[in-house]
């Protein structure tokens, strides 16, 4: 834990200090520090709102001002249980009602664990730490919102107000994070993408299902382009696949059943089907009473075939490559798909483009020998670093997922000395190029060892964009071979990679880190042209203009309107348009346009032929 996150931890603790000071017949269950602040979650009869939170906030000044010190102190468990049921836990003092919520964190402990508690002043909770030295060493703080939130994510359990907070060690970094946030209010991508009809959602089409309108999918299609180009010269294949397949493709790949619950439910059919077989290793675990509509059904046992939605594209490009003979000069083989992909994300889980349920995936799968393994990866890599320059992002992170090896054959594949392989030949490759990268552990795919990248917009803002994974073991699912030099079967290793994320992710992203204001190749409208009058002949050497434009594909309009010039200028700002030819008389004369750059205002007239040569030279380059 960071020194900051343990000044958050131990706000969390001042927070609930001050709400029982205030409503002492409150109950708790978690407070931990996240990824912008802390969170406590609270059980009371009273409804939290806003207007509360100045006179919580008085209270905990109160106990910062008491500078108390955080003590930890070590009980059995049998003492831990006899201060839940009397209420002491996550409390002031000993109350008539049990405390609910730690006694069942309680019997969740691991029998080896050891059990703590932590006390600031009466303040006494079950928790592992750890804290700062004394209250008083918590900076500046506010309360921000207040949420609802059912107990361990569960919606069987009951729904309880989860009251959010940040700290900071000093004011001004507290004031700056406020700032960010109300300059993120304006950059936010649901905002702008509704304010420039860039996409929407529908209820009947539904939750989490994008659309992008004509001016959100220039912006897909540029990115599509851009991955196309790259990739083409970086040596990789494109491919198409379908979006559905048969249960047992998945099966087969191991995501049945480790991640069934992201995929929407099966489709059955009615017709009968040869029993199918499960590989070793992916038995489901036993399930009492009926089945779950989202879970897989029995391997071997099937009576109907089931068809799934494409929750990833991998399993179908491992058919491809398994569909031809395979020898070694032809490793390394890149196929690369933009494939549409579809997984069900919880509804209370849904966040504009950031979490949807239907993506196109900027996806690849490389397969290679060993040998090629530190080659490939550095190239992958980059790929990533000279988008995230194209981009103008320059702040980034690569978090090196391993595996944890206590969850071997539940939540991680169960292959120990593929894991220290890969993991190590990964570390390497990360270490001898320099990158900038953190391990986190027990955050791996399944299948192997991942990078997560992180990148920050220029207003500090932290998004996971993009993602690049080591597969050991789906290769040896499907079977996967090659003839090496001895004409031996040799199984590939394959990279998954996926470095410009989602069209979804990566839009919202770049909404937010541009506000709106593309550069010239990504702008939705590239080049407005604007008259100052409705004579004829203006009119026609406006749109003699706009037809030259349009044949070089650049995204030009007119707006030969008989409306005021500032008026079309106006419009044209709101919607962000790049560039505006503005052309009057005098500029029609000259066979010139004047020329004006949405924030940078009126560049002056230029001649016609250089202004245009000069947006076709800005579109081809990709300038920033």
């Amino acid at each position: 834990m960071t020194d900051l996150e343990r000044l958050r931890h131990s706000a969390s603790h001042v927070l609930a200090t001050a709400i029982l000071k205030i409503w002492p017949e409150a109950q708790f269950a978690a407070g931990p520090p996240v990824e912008n602040g802390f969170y406590y979650d609270v059980d009371l009869p009273h409804r939290i709102s806003p207007e509360d939170f100045e006179k919580i906030e008085a209270e905990m000044k109160k106990e910062i001002k008491a500078n108390h010190p955080f003590e930890r102190v070590e009980v059995s468990r049998d003492e831990a249980l006899a201060l839940g049921k009397k209420g002491r836990l996550a409390a002031l003092n000993e109350r008539s009602e049990p405390s609910k919520f730690k006694l069942d964190i309680i019997e969740n402990i691991p029998a080896d664990e050891k059990i703590s508690l932590y006390r600031n002043g009466d303040f006494i909770d079950l928790c592992a730490g750890p804290h700062v030295m004394r209250t008083g060493n918590i900076g500046a703080f506010k309360l921000t919102n207040v949420a609802s939130a059912y107990y361990k994510g569960d919606e069987k359990n009951p729904q309880l107000q989860r009251v959010y907070g940040t700290a900071f060690k000093t004011k001004k970094e507290l004031d700056d994070y406020f700032a960010m946030l109300e300059e993120a209010k304006k950059r936010d991508h649901r905002k702008l993408g509704r304010e420039l009809e860039l996409f929407v959602f529908d209820d009947d089409v539904g939750p989490g299902l994008p659309m992008f309108l004509p001016r959100g999918a220039v912006i897909a299609e540029e990115l599509e382009k851009l991955a196309k180009e790259t990739e083409f010269a970086a040596g990789y294949q494109r491919v198409r696949t379908p979006h559905i397949a048969r249960e047992s493709l998945y099966w087969k790949s191991g995501h049945l059943p480790y991640y069934a619950e992201s995929m929407f439910p099966p489709m059955e059919l009615e017709d009968k089907l040869p029993s199918l077989s499960r590989p070793a290793g992916c038995q489901p675990a036993e399930e009492e009473g009926e089945q779950d509509a989202r879970q897989p059904s029995q391997p071997g046992s099937l009576t109907s075939d089931r068809y799934y939605l494409k929750a990833m594209n991998c399993p179908h490009h491992h058919k491809l490559f398994a569909a031809v003979p395979r020898s070694y000069r032809d490793l390394p083989l890149r196929l690369a798909e933009y494939g549409t992909c579809y997984r069900y994300e919880k509804s209370g889980e849904l966040f504009g483009l950031m979490r949807v349920r239907s993506l196109q995936m900027n996806d690849a799968h490389l397969y290679m020998t060993p040998e090629q393994f530190e080659a490939e990866f550095n190239a992958v890599n980059e790929m990533y670093l000279n988008y995230f320059k194209l981009f103008g992002i320059d702040k980034y992170l690569m978090r090196f997922s391993t595996h944890d090896p206590s969850k071997l054959g539940q939540k991680f594949v169960d292959e120990p000395e593929l894991w220290k392989k890969t993991e190590e030949m990964t570390r390497n490759v990360l270490k001898n190029s320099g990158i900038n990268y953190v391990e986190v552990p027990n955050e791996a795919a399944f299948y192997g060892p991942k990078i997560d990248v992180q990148a920050w917009s220029v207003i500090g803002r932290e998004f996971s964009i993009a993602t690049n994974q080591v597969d050991f073991s789906q290769p040896r699912n499907f079977d996967l071979r090659y003839k090496d030099r001895d004409n031996i079967d040799k199984i590939p290793l394959c990279i998954h990679r996926a470095p410009l994320g989602t069209h979804e992710r990566f839009i919202g992203f770049l909404i937010e880190h541009y506000a709106g204001n593309f550069p010239l190749w990504l702008s939705p409208e590239q080049v407005r042209i604007l008259t100052i009058g409705d004579e004829p002949k203006l009119i026609d050497y406006a749109r003699s203009i706009l037809k030259e434009l349009r044949a070089h594909q650049v995204r030009a309009e007119i707006d030969d309107s008989t409306d005021k010039i500032n008026g079309k200028i106006q419009r044209a700002e709101q919607m962000k348009v790049h560039t505006m030819f503005v052309i009057g008389k005098r500029d029609m004369d000259a066979d010139a346009v004047s020329v004006r750059v949405h924030g940078k205002g009126n560049l002056g007239a230029r001649p016609r032929s250089e202004a245009i040569s000069e947006v076709l030279s800005a579109v081809r380059e990709r300038r920033a």
